[in-house]
Order: C-alpha cells, then sequence, then structure tokens
C-alpha cells in the first residue's frame, strides 16, 4: 500500500490546509523569504545552510516541520540533476514527516519531482494483517501541475512494480498457496490488459513437469505454472521473464533450521518480481513495443511430507533431462529448471531471464544490498546492470566458471543437482551453472536476488520486510533496453 499523492499548484495559497509540514526544493524566493521572518539564533542556522548550498552546490530539500512556523526544520541534500539523490531526498521527506506534507518545487529542479516522489511513495509503504486500523499514513501534495511526460511514467511505473511485488512476498504462507499466487497474477495481469494461462498439477504431470512436481510433492497444496504474456508485433522478438515462485520453503525432507523459516513466506521474490514488472508496464510504450514478453511463474511449495522427494532422487524435468537430487532444501533450481526447458521449447525465445532468492551463497561476497548476476551474454549482461543502476535495484556481474561444471557431473543423471566436489564450494556460481544447462544456447542471465530480496530494517526507500528487489530492474530494462532478435545461426 503507497501513500496518496495529489497536484494542486495552488496548495500552498490556503494557509488553513493543515499540513504539519512543508518542503521546499529550489523555491529561491521562499528561502530568502524564510530568513527575512526568523528570529537571529535560527536565522544564523538558516543562513550557514545557505552558505552550504553555495559551497557545495547541493540542491537541499528543506523541510519545515512546524507548518510555516520554522521552529524545527530539516535539510535533506538534493544534488542538481542528480535522480538517485532526488530518490534518496524523497524516501528521507517520507520517514522525516510521517503526516500529511506539501510539496513546492522550483523550476530548477522541477524534473526530478518524479524521481523525489519515486522515493517518497516506497519508503512510505506499509502493509499490515493486523486487527486494529492501521495508523493515519499522511499524503503529499505537490505544488505544480501533474507531469506529463515520459518520465513520469517511467517513475511511476517502477513504484508500481516494486509495490504490487512487496504485497505479494510480504503476504503470509497461510493464505499464500501456489494456487493464491496464481489467482493474484491472473488478477493483476487482467487489470493491465495482458493474458494469463495456468497449467495445474495434472497438466503439470501430463506434460512432464518432474521438478515442479518433486518439489510439491510433499504440500497439500499442488504446485502449477503461471503464464502472463504481453503480445507483440509480427515478427518481434520473444522476451521471457522467469520468477521462482516458491510460496513457502521449510527445505522439504532437507529441512531448514527454525530461525531462517519465518522470512520463506518470501521465497517467492522472483515471481513476485515478474508479476510487478509486467503488471506494471502494461501496454506502456517502450524500447521493445515490438517484443512478445512473456512471464514464466513455476509455483510450489516445499514441505516435507508422506509423498515428498528424497535426497537421491532422480528427477525428470520437461523436455527429459534428468537431475540426481542430494538437497530438498536447493528446490529453487529445480522448478527453473522445468520452465527454462519449457522456454526453450515452446516460446521460441530471442532472450530470457531468470530471477530467484536461490543460493545464501550469493550473500557471502555481496551482502543484503546488491543482487548477483550470471550472464553468457555481455549485452545482455551491460544492459541489466544499467537497468538495476537506474532503477534503484543494483547487481554485480558474477563469473561463471568454466571448469566448475565438472564439479556437476552425476553417476546417476544428465546433471547433479549441487556440486558432488568437495574442493568447489562455490554455491551461487554452480546453481548458476546448473540453470544454464537447462537453455542451451539462448542468450540467458540468471539473478539472484535471495540478500537484496529481504531487509531486516529500512533503508532509504527499501522498507523493512520484502523489498520487491528485481521489480524495478526488470521494470526499466524492459521498458529502456531493446531486445534484438537472433539470427538463424543463433546469435542476436
Amino acid at each position: 500500500m503507497l501513500r496518496d499523492l495529489r497536484y494542486d499548484p495552488a496548495a500552498l495559497a490556503d494557509p488553513g490546509s493543515g499540513a504539519p509540514a512543508l518542503a521546499y526544493a529550489d523555491a529561491e524566493a521562499r528561502f530568502a523569504q524564510v530568513l527575512a521572518q526568523q528570529g537571529e539564533e535560527l536565522g544564523v542556522d538558516l543562513t550557514r545552510m545557505a552558505a552550504r548550498r553555495q559551497a557545495t552546490g547541493e540542491e537541499p530539500l528543506v523541510v519545515d516541520l512546524d507548518h510555516d512556523r520554522w521552529s524545527r526544520f530539516a535539510w535533506i541534500p538534493l544534488a542538481r540533476s542528480s535522480r538517485a539523490a532526488a530518490v534518496a531526498a524523497g524516501a528521507s521527506l517520507a520517514t522525516r514527516v510521517g503526516g500529511d506534507a506539501v510539496l513546492q518545487v522550483g523550476d530548477a529542479v522541477a524534473d526530478l519531482v518524479p524521481a523525489i516522489l519515486h522515493g517518497w511513495e516506497l519508503a512510505g509503504y506499509a502493509i499490515t494483517y493486523s486487527s486494529k486500523p492501521p495508523p493515519p499514513r499522511g499524503s503529499l501534495t505537490v505544488c505544480r501541475p501533474a507531469p506529463d511526460d515520459a518520465e513520469a511514467a517511467f517513475e511511476a511505473a517502477l513504484v508500481r512494480a516494486a509495490a504490487t511485488a512487496r504485497d505479494l512476498a510480504n503476504a503470509p504462507s497461510d493464505i499464500k498457496s501456489p494456487q493464491w499466487l496464481a489467482d493474484e497474477a491472473q488478477r493483476r495481469a487482467s487489470e493491465a490488459g495482458l493474458s494469463f494461462q495456468l497449467l495445474a498439477a495434472d497438466e503439470l504431470r501430463q506434460r512432464g513437469f518432474g521438478g515442479l512436481l518433486a518439489v510439491g510433492s510433499g504440500s497439500s497444496r499442488p504446485p502449477a505454472l503461471g503464464i502472463i504474456t504481453r503480445p507483440g508485433a509480427p515478427g518481434g522478438p520473444t522476451i521471457v521473464l522467469v520468477g521462482k515462485g516458491i510460496t513457502f520453503d521449510s527445505g522439504g525432507l532437507s529441512l531448514k533450521p527454525v530461525d531462517s523459516m519465518p522470512l520463506m513466506k518470501t521465497d517467492m521474490s522472483g515471481a513476485a518480481a515478474v508479476i510487478g514488472a509486467l503488471t506494471a508496464i502494461g501496454d506502456m510504450s517502450g524500447r521493445n513495443d515490438a517484443a512478445t514478453i512473456v512471464g514464466l511463474l513455476p509455483m510450489a511449495e516445499n514441505m516435507p511430507g508422506a509423498a515428498a522427494y528424497r535426497p537421491g532422487d532422480v528427477v525428470r524435468h520437461f523436455g527429459g533431462a534428468t537431475t540426481e537430487v542430494s538437497n530438498t532444501d536447493a528446490e529453487g533450481r529445480l522448478v527453473l529448471a522445468d520452465a527454462l526447458a519449457f522456454a526453450r521449447a515452446t516460446q521460441t525465445p530471442d532472450v530470457i531471464v531468470d530471477i530467484a532468492t536461490l543460493t545464501g551463497a550469493a550473500t557471502l561476497g555481496l551482502s543484503r544490498l546488491m543482487g548477483a548476476l550470471y550472464s553468457d551474454d555481455e549485452r545482455l549482461a551491460a544492459s541489466l546492470v544499467e537497468a538495476g543502476e537506474v532503477a534503484g535495484d543494483p547487481v554485480w556481474r558474477m563469473p561463471l566458471v568454466p571448469e566448475y561444471r565438472s564439479a556437476l557431473e552425476s553417476r546417476l543423471a544428465d546433471i547433479a543437482q549441487a556440486s558432488t566436489d568437495p574442493t568447489v564450494r562455490a554455491g551461487s556460481i554452480t546453481a548458476a551453472l546448473y540453470l544454464q544447462h537447462f537453455v542451451g544456447d539462448v542468450p540467458w542471465a540468471h539473478l539472484d536476488i535471495a540478500g537484496p530480496a529481504r531487509a531486516e530494517k529500512p533503508r532509504r526507500e527499501v522498507t523493512a520486510g520484502a523489498t520487491g528487489f528485481g521489480a524495478r530492474l526488470l521494470t526499466a530494462w524492459l521498458l529502456r533496453h531493446a531486445v534484438p532478435r537472433r539470427t538463424a545461426g543463433g546469435a542476436a
């Protein structure tokens, strides 16, 4: 849920509006007026702020926390022409002002308003399942006409994508079954003008989705595969996004420690990011207007049970390839393998990007603020890195070490689920190499978001809980980075 937002150029003309906070960005005349009105002590502080502004080039977002009395105020740096600083300033405004606020923006930084609002809306995001009514979260009135341009639409799409992903991932798993997630995906796809198809358990069985069926076998709530489609123009490229949709991950028979289990309601954050991105874009115009965009959502609940799959099993995936299972808590790669093989065989993709909370190993080097990116395509990798920087979902490219492939050799199956070589413990890398086995020669990227998909405390526009990481990245990538058709020889 996001805070209310409205545009009203005349908002400050009514001093009785009741807003407890006024914020000024590059409001030259107003800043000078405030300086002239204040007493000596406060005036000195404001004068120092003005001197800092002149010396550093910072464009301040100055917040009056007492509604035009200036007995308490805050200075928020807002570097001129810096979109990232504008997002951070908007987030800081949201955290400093709990109630209603009015924002006055001068012409010099008017182009940063959409980014300021991006930060303000996402930092003010909240969700609750309490029986008590939620407290008022405040609204923001912007003293300008509503922007009507591509940049404003872009920022709004990023916000919608992240908010949708957070809503889905924060939902508790007692209600979030694979069917619930499928219903949510269908509802949101329909509202965005996209088509939705569901392959239920019976059809998965008929078509040989052995990985998805194995992972869901221990749960009373059956697995499913959701397919969201935005059709493109004839002859246009096909982009496939695959999002891991484990609605709860107990670890299965390889049971997780109790302390790590509560967060596992967010183990479908990859699917949430795909749903958020596709529904945020809808029919928006961008660099991939001619492309058919397909989102695949392999959804299952990984539970121990009488029928649960076991370490030592051999799973047969869609298309016939087999995996030797060693750890039922490495379930994400099994459902992704089915979806990747399905994408390759049925969608004629020009590019595949999968996104998943896949490995704890990805957090060892990158911690909780950055995702891991693996790709066998230089142009694709560079475009995803750039999209992540722009959107606020940064990723770092990691190596697909060829020498580690031998660690996935199996005596019983086509490939081992995880490394069988005790000298190769690169869990995130070997997981990516495992997935690469199922995409063949299709340009592909894998985003491991196990670290940044969850946050224990808020930071800037990222709230505690499910962060929606990856949804903004995918949205920015789809809108601003064109995907070419592959040639007959396989190259783009």
